[in-house]
């Protein structure tokens, strides 16, 4: 017998059926936004008018903002729009990708273990764990091509992210330690829909584990970003997502429930570890915003007698109250703490615009990203004037094309020269030692054009 399914709600899961949404309403009413929706996760249909005036927006900006936006509902706006400084964090993309590393030692523990079963629990409890940090209502800046983020004093880590590609935006990132090899090509495309927008990962995450050598492969579920204009954002990722073993064949399903009337079922998730034959072997549940927990079952889902749930995951304390809803780790990533000697200029710490925004000035923040922004158009014409061809330092464009869900993917592969980079400086002796700080940014590897 197949087990409960826990899109359905029963059995073990008390999660409530999927078949509510959240309540929506349109704010017709207000000249020039007709057809755009308001969604309050945590009310009811009598509330939304109210809800809609909440927000971080100015009435003035959020005018300005929709007479700009109107005119690519139902589009991809990936890379098509330039947005406003006061919807970002100051943090890049690239930040973002080394941010899944918070909760690494769930890998070591899954490097560690015999059980094929509890390594997939563990490598499933790492991918939920990111979630915390996605469900942050703030935009990271998109980096700049050439742009690279590392971070190292982190459980042994060695982490390295570079954007490979402007148009389609795309990063490569690498991450290893003694017991695991994590690889991603990151690439999303999006749906914007007028006071929500749809991101889909276009993506490829393999992740190895050194002592077994199993490789595991990750398709996440989709997002969606609601209340970008009226209202007060929210994220939610319904859906599947699915951790496979490549080299064996058991894989996780875990289902990441919608939000429904009054937040119920928000950030919950259940589902199974299945064997290669599709057998349940163990459950596993819990809110991708609190903890996960997991229990042996038997072939109908159903936990075994004489077995309780454990925890695999909990979320860290975070700060409170803090302005960009930061964890204390993504305050780490940003910190010049966790930067190796002699940063790469083209990190991400560096952006002026970046900086600016962390200390406050909004203004500085729009005038140095907009002229990051015009140094790239130029530095991307004189060198296709020049008819040479961008390429990674650290990464290698492979012939490999990826199919998704979403559309194909081209792969980037790590080549193994930061590696080499690294252990280069680390070994040396005469590595100046100077102010990170001082250190201008620097991502062009053709002319650095001053605008």
């Amino acid at each position: 017998m197949a087990p409960k399914d826990p899109k359905q709600g029963g059995g073990f899961f008390a999660s409530i059926a999927s078949t509510f949404s959240a309540v929506t309403k349109s704010v017709n009413g207000l000249v020039g936004y007709e057809g755009l929706e308001v969604i309050n996760p945590d009310g009811g249909t009598d509330d939304v008018h109210e809800e809609a005036s909440k927000g971080r927006w100015k009435q003035e900006d959020r005018d300005g903002y929709w007479k700009v936006m109107q005119k690519y509902v139902g589009a991809d706006v990936t890379s098509m729009v330039t947005l406003p400084v006061l919807i970002f964090e100051p943090m890049t993309m690239l930040q973002k990708m080394a941010e899944l590393m918070e909760y690494s030692h769930l890998l070591d523990l899954a490097d560690e273990c015999e059980d094929p079963y509890m390594q997939l629990v563990y490598s499933a409890s790492f991918f939920i764990s990111v979630y915390y940090a996605f469900q942050r209502t703030w935009k990271p800046f998109n980096p700049i091509l050439g742009e690279t983020y590392e971070m190292v004093n982190h459980g042994g880590i060695t982490f390295v992210a570079e954007q490979v590609s402007h148009h389609p935006p795309m990063s490569a990132a690498h991450a290893e330690n003694e017991h695991f090899i994590y690889d991603i090509t990151s690439k999303v495309k999006t749906k914007f829909l007028g006071n929500s927008i749809d991101i889909y990962p276009v993506g490829r995450t393999r992740l190895t584990l050194k002592k077994s050598g199993v490789v595991l492969d990750l398709a996440p579920p989709p997002t969606k970003v609601n209340n970008l204009i009226f209202g007060r954002t929210w994220v939610d990722s319904p859906g599947d997502m699915v951790l496979t073993n490549l080299t064996t064949g058991d894989k996780v399903v875990l289902y990441f429930q919608p939000c429904g009337w009054f937040g119920a079922g928000r950030y919950e998730v259940d589902g199974y570890v299945y064997n290669s034959t599709e057998e349940p072997k163990i459950l596993m549940t819990g809110k991708w915003n609190e903890s996960m927990s997991y229990q042996p079952c038997d072939a109908e889902g159903e936990p075994l007698p004489g077995t309780e749930l454990k925890e695999s995951w909990k979320v860290a304390e975070v700060p409170e109250n803090d302005k960009f809803q930061y964890t204390y780790f993504a305050h780490k990533i940003n910190s010049f703490d966790t930067a190796p000697k002699k940063l790469l200029a083209s990190d991400s710490r560096l952006r002026p615009d970046r900086f600016a925004l962390e200390q406050g000035d909004i203004p500085k923040a729009g005038f140095e990203k907009s002229s990051l922004e015009e140094r790239q158009r130029a530095e991307k014409k004189n060198r296709e004037e020049k008819g040479h061809e961008f390429t990674p330092r650290w990464f290698d464009k492979t012939d490999e094309i990826c199919p998704t869900t979403w559309d194909d993917l081209q792969v980037y592969q790590y080549n193994g020269k930061y590696t080499e980079h690294r252990a280069a400086i680390d070994d040396s002796d005469s590595v100046e030692a100077i102010d990170v700080k001082s250190i201008e940014f620097n991502p062009w590897q053709y002319e650095n054009l001053a605008a």
